[in-house]
């Protein structure tokens, strides 16, 4: 009897574990959909807000539209990784305090050029139209439609960052990296920084 008991005991776990190994794959699949999505919804906030912002655009003026959009951006984009990116590898030899500068620079920048580009409002529509993931983190795909049917695609690669998805590039044209771009001039304008030193102590 005692036998019996075992081997149904035992029974019920094997079963147990088949069911479980036999789910873990949806449970997967569920999660990659969560974490998708949670990009998505993240694009959609903001651009929900700069849509609002681009309807009352010629009320609110340029610092009326910055002033919105700025703790919209500090919260939506992961400005500090944004700038490590930027900058690129003399990041790590600044002092934390030319580091916290350059950060709020960047954050600056950025709400201020959605604030000077998205000025009005003319029948244009923020579409989010898919995701595809990009190894840990997902590109989130987005058109702009303009009221004659022109269309701009931005993409925008995201990830988790303490919990929350966040925007860490933006493709322009799907191709485009505004990070890189940035990087690039920022390298440029320190060469000329080099060379104005240089000259001056000819």
């Amino acid at each position: 009897m005692n036998h019996l008991v075992k081997l149904s005991t035992q029974m019920r776990k094997i079963a147990g574990l088949c069911i479980a190994l036999l789910l873990s794959p949806g449970i997967s699949a569920e999660r990659a959909d969560a974490l998708a999505a949670g990009g998505q919804d993240n694009v959609r906030s903001f651009y929900a807000t700069l849509l609002a912002t681009m309807k009352d655009g010629r009320t609110l003026g340029q610092s009326g539209r910055y002033a919105r959009l700025a703790p919209v951006v500090d919260r939506v984009f992961d400005v500090p990784s944004m700038t490590r990116l930027a900058v690129g590898s003399s990041w790590a030899t600044l002092p934390p305090a030319q580091q916290q500068r350059l950060t709020e620079a960047f954050r600056h920048y950025i709400a201020a050029t959605y604030a000077d580009r998205f000025d009005s409002y003319s029948g244009e529509q923020l579409q989010v139209t898919g995701e595809r993931p990009y190894n840990a983190d997902v590109i989130v795909q987005t058109k702009i439609v303009k009221s004659n049917g022109e269309t701009t695609t931005l993409n925008y690669l995201t990830r988790q960052n303490q919990g929350s998805w966040q925007i860490s590039d933006v493709y322009l044209d799907g191709t485009i990296s505004q990070v890189a771009v940035q990087r690039s001039e920022f390298n440029a304008v320190c060469c000329d920084a080099r060379g104005s030193r240089v000259s001056s102590r000819r």
